[in-house]
């Protein structure tokens, strides 16, 4: 299962985290604190990412 942005399709990448946002790599989504926002569109966390399975992902360049 991935976590994906409803609004610009960027998946949350577990691996990579988002360090820019203090994010550190290996972070599971669940634990990344409730006022993270999507880094391309600032869509907020609880309302923007919705969880999906792999293969219906926005596919990533």
């Amino acid at each position: 299962m991935v976590w994906e942005c409803r609004i610009c399709g960027y998946v949350y990448d577990q691996e990579k985290g988002d360090p820019e946002a203090g994010i550190a790599p290996g972070t599971p989504f669940e634990e990344i604190p409730e006022t993270w926002r999507c880094p391309i569109c600032n869509g907020q966390k609880g309302y923007a990412f919705v969880e999906k399975d792999e293969s219906e992902a926005t596919p990533q360049n």
